[in-house]
């Protein structure tokens, strides 16, 4: 068995695919990224959402309470 690759910059060069396999790399690494981050930030939306629809339900109760 033989490497495909002997050295660390015949790795990088791919064969002289390089370019195009190391951007692609890097675009699936951003959306990756950028779904995480979005994902990240819907759910402390939602969250705060949610508190406040909790505080607000709660605040309907006490005056129903006291009605």
């Amino acid at each position: 068995m033989q490497p495909y690759f002997y050295s660390f910059q015949e790795f990088i060069a791919m064969g002289e695919h390089g370019p195009y396999v190391w951007s692609t790399w890097g675009i699936t690494v951003l959306a990756i990224i950028g779904f995480i981050l979005y994902s990240l930030n819907q759910r402390r939306r939602l969250i705060k959402e949610l508190k406040i629809q909790h505080a607000r339900q709660q605040q309907r109760k006490q005056r129903s309470k006291r009605n």
